[in-house]
This record gives structure tokens, C-alpha cells and sequence, in this order.
């Protein structure tokens, strides 16, 4: 029962939100939906995952289980925020805003459960429109560029995705199945699927759901989409959205081990990775947008995803974990740039300056969310890319882990670049002469997600660490 009001509480919520007609009140179902939405994962973790021996295409499988309830801590910390966030903005209807926000955290609650090829394929195409008009909130000219670059380029993603998908059901034409494509049934028989066919089904796939990734050269929504968005929908789409495609591309990946392809396919991954990774440290050096510097920050991000799959279980694990860590730490970085983005006006560092010093506590918070995502002590990601450090050297792979370490360097020098001269250049005054000031309400959910990125890189709860490596297991078995 539990993993279906998962799916109804935040579907119905956003019915519900859509009917209400006060803007402020709407805005208070977020959070509720939110909270109910993580009381139902808890009681859903509670009892262990159990893969049934029959395939189905409605079933939680350790993978889902760590983008489900990342998904869940995310978007109830970001709705923690919500209220604030449209109280400032009363002058502009929310229903829409309100509706596909909570349709899309439906969505992304519903992927981990799906096992049907063609099923997620029309999820994911779904959680590009539900999320199309939320770009679109500040109703700006150059918010409606991004929401239809993101739109296009998006769904020309899904679209090669949808080619992929036919290529993988035509290396399965031979399957004696009633349900050839469903996950556990090609990972059963991925040694009798045809070779040529099942690589080009895993190139075309991963190029189609790389796209809704954002991983380079297939990035190019990226920037307008994040630098014209809301901090809220900013933190969804890096870290809950992003993920739910990381996830389509972990089970594909499965299917590709279980058919003796693994060396082949952590070769392409590990040079994917790394691409990613370069295109995000070059276009990060020049960068002055704070708010675009998060798109190439999430660039560099999914790379490091990819990358450490290639990396063999240790990178495997470090890889899921740091699902977590970049979902976390985005957050505290898009809804704290959100902030100072209010008070001065504008996103560009040249006329955004000492903001230590007129809103110190968003400034810190921003701060700190870099120190965090760049991978330093003692936060979350350092662990996590800590480990898929070991991995690469482990694995014998030392040319791709000197780079990996190399660009990590280049990424932090040229987003701190920008950082520093935000947080402590020179006080300049707002360009509207916005008198804005932080408050509990706006502060405080970047608070929570901090400490959470503390928590996580000083302990691992044993709880999570079992889920992490259950997932590491249920991939390996298919090796």
C-alpha cells in the first residue's frame, strides 16, 4: 500500500493545489504533500526489497529505492523553502507553478518503480513537460527561451532514446517472452541478445537519456534552463530530475554487464565521464553568471556519475552515494543563489559583490555549498569522490584517475573564481534597491540541507550504507 501513495500523494496533491484559488494558501500543499510523501518512503524502507522471481513492471528494486528516497529527502527540503519563497512573489499567480511542481515530484516518484523500457520512456518524456512551464515562472523573455531550448533539446533526447529503445527490442526479437522488455527479463536473457544490436541500443540510449542528464557535449539546455529558473525548480531539475535519468542509464548499463559487455561499457563511460568533466572546467574559467556557474557545476557532476560506474563496484558505490551528495549540495547552492540573487538584482558577478556583508547568512550558506560541492572536507561529496578517486586507482585505471583529479582542481579554481568574488569582493549596492533580508523561513531549509551534507560526510548512517551496497550487489550479479 505504501508504494502507491507514494505515487497519489503528491499526484493528487497537485489536483489539489490547482483547485485552490488563494496564492497563498496553495502554496502551503507543497510542504504537506512533502511531508506525507516522506513518511510513506520511511515506512516503504522499513521492510527489505524483495525482487520477485516473476518480472514485473510496477516493483522497486534496490537502484530505485536510493533515487526514491533522495528524490524524497530533496524535494520536501526544497518545499520546506516553497512558501517563502511565493510569498515574495505574490504579484505573480502561482497555481501553475504549484501544480507542475508537485505532477513533476510525482513523476520522479514513479520512475524508480517502473521496470517496462517503453513504460520509463514515457515518463521521462512526461517529467519534460511537467517541468517545461516551471522554467517559464518568472515570465521573461529569457525564461521562455530557456524553457523552449530546454523543451526542444529535451525531447529530441527522449526522442533518440525512443530509437535506442527500438534497437534494444530488436536485439530481443529472438527472446521466446511474453514480456521481452521488461529489465529483469532482458537481464535474464542478455546473453542471447544480438550483439551488434544491443550496442547500438546502449550508445543511442545513453546519447538519448545523456541528454536529460546534462552530461557533455549534450549539456547545451543546460545553462538558460538553470540560469533563468527559480532556485527551487533550479534544485529539482540538478538533483532529483538528473538523477531519475541517471537511474534509466544504471539498468541499462545492468543489461549490458549481464551480456558479458562490461569492459566495453565502462570504456565508453569512463570517456564520457571525463568529456563531461572537461567541457564543465572550460566553461566554468570565463564564467561570471553565479547562477549558469551551477548548470556547469552540474555538468561536471553527471560526469562524475558516469564515470565512476566505469570505475568497477568501489567506483559503482562511491557513484550512488554521490547521488546523494550532489542532489544535497545543489540544493544548498541554487536556493542560497537564489537569495542573493533577490537582494542584488542580478546574476552576473561584475555587479554582485560582498554579499558577506548586506546578507551574510545566504552569502555563508552559498559559501560553504561550494566549499561542499567541490569536493573538500568534510562534507559528502569528498567521500564520494573520494572513493571513486580509489576506484580508478584500484582498477588500474591511474591516466584517468590523475585527470579525473586534475579537472576537479581546474573546476574548483574556476567556480571559486566566481564564488569568492560574489561573497567577498567589493560591497556594491543592489541594482533595484531590493531591501531584502534573509529570514528563517528562507535561511532555514538551506540550513537542514547542509547539515544533512555534514552528517553524510563524517557518518554513513548504516541504514543508507546497506541500501547503497545492495544496489552495488544487484548490479554486480548481473556481471
Amino acid at each position: 500500500m505504501a508504494k502507491f501513495l507514494v505515487i497519489l500523494i503528491p499526484f493528487f496533491a497537485a489536483f489539489l493545489a490547482y483547485g485552490i484559488s488563494s496564492n497563498r494558501y496553495r502554496a502551503y500543499v507543497v510542504p504537506m504533500a512533502a511531508l506525507g510523501h516522506l513518511a510513506a518512503v520511511i515506512f516503504l524502507m522499513q521492510s527489505p526489497v524483495q525482487i520477485s522471481e516473476e518480472a514485473r513492471w510496477f516493483e522497486l528494486d534496490p537502484l530505485g529505492q536510493i533515487i526514491l528516497l533522495s528524490v524524497s529527502v530533496l524535494f520536501f527540503c526544497c518545499s520546506l523553502y516553497t512558501p517563502q519563497y511565493l510569498h515574495l512573489r505574490m504579484e505573480r499567480p502561482n497555481r501553475i507553478f504549484c501544480s507542475c511542481m508537485l505532477l513533476l515530484f510525482a513523476l520522479m516518484s514513479l520512475v524508480p518503480f517502473i521496470q517496462h523500457i517503453g513504460i520509463i520512456w514515457v515518463i521521462m518524456e512526461a517529467t519534460t513537460l511537467s517541468s517545461g512551464p516551471l522554467i517559464y515562472f518568472n515570465r521573461t523573455s529569457r525564461s521562455i527561451e530557456a524553457a523552449w531550448k530546454y523543451l526542444m533539446i529535451c525531447s529530441v533526447g527522449i526522442a533518440l532514446a525512443l530509437l535506442g529503445t527500438f534497437f534494444l527490442a530488436y536485439s530481443a526479437i529472438k527472446l521466446d517472452d511474453s514480456n521481452p522488455l521488461l529489465f529483469p527479463n532482458l537481464v535474464k536473457s542478455a546473453n542471447l541478445l544480438t550483439q551488434p544490436w544491443l550496442r547500438a541500443a546502449f550508445v543511442i540510449l545513453l546519447v538519448g537519456y545523456g541528454t536529460k542528464m546534462g552530461i557533455a557535449p549534450l549539456h547545451a539546455w543546460k545553462p538558460d534552463a538553470y540560469g533563468e529558473t527559480s532556485g527551487i525548480v533550479g534544485a529539482l531539475l540538478a538533483g532529483g530530475l538528473t538523477s531519475c535519468a541517471f537511474l534509466v542509464l544504471l539498468r541499462i548499463i545492468r543489461i549490458m554487464y549481464a551480456a558479458g559487455d562490461a569492459a566495453w561499457t565502462n570504456h565508453i563511460l569512463i570517456v564520457m565521464g571525463l568529456l563531461s568533466m572537461t567541457f564543465a572546467a572550460v566553461f566554468m574559467s570565463r564564467q561570471k553568471d553565479y547562477k549558469r556557474i551551477l548548470a556547469y557545476s552540474s555538468v561536471e557532476h553527471m560526469g562524475i556519475l558516469i564515470l565512476g560506474v566505469g570505475f568497477g563496484p568501489a567506483g559503482l558505490f562511491g557513484s550512488l552515494f554521490h547521488v546523494w551528495n550532489n542532489a544535497l549540495g545543489k540544493a544548498v547552492l541554487f536556493l542560497s543563489s537564489g537569495n542573493i540573487h533577490r537582494f542584488f538584482g542580478s546574476k552576473s558577478a561584475e555587479t554582485v559583490s560582498g554579499a558577506i556583508r548586506q546578507i551574510p547568512v545566504s552569502a555563508s550558506l552559498f559559501l560553504l555549498g561550494f566549499i561542499a560541492i567541490t569536493g573538500s572536507p568534510p562534507f559528502g561529496p569528498f567521500v564520494s569522490e573520494f572513493t571513486i578517486l580509489q576506484a580508478a586507482f584500484t582498477a588500474k585505471h591511474y591516466g584517468a584517475g590523475a585527470l579525473y583529479l586534475l579537472l576537479m582542481f581546474a573546476v574548483f579554481i574556476g567556480m571559486g573564481t566566481t564564488v569568492l568574488s560574489v561573497v567577498f569582493g567589493e560591497t556594491v549596492k543592489p541594482v533595484n534597491g531590493n531591501h531584502y533580508k534573509d529570514s528563517l523561513c528562507s535561511v532555514g531549509p538551506i540550513v537542514l540541507l547542509l547539515l544533512l551534507l555534514l552528517i553524510l560526510g563524517v557518518y554513513l548512517p548504516s541504514s543508507l550504507r546497506a541500501v547503497l551496497n545492495n544496489a552495488v550487489v544487484f548490479m554486480e550479479v548481473a556481471r
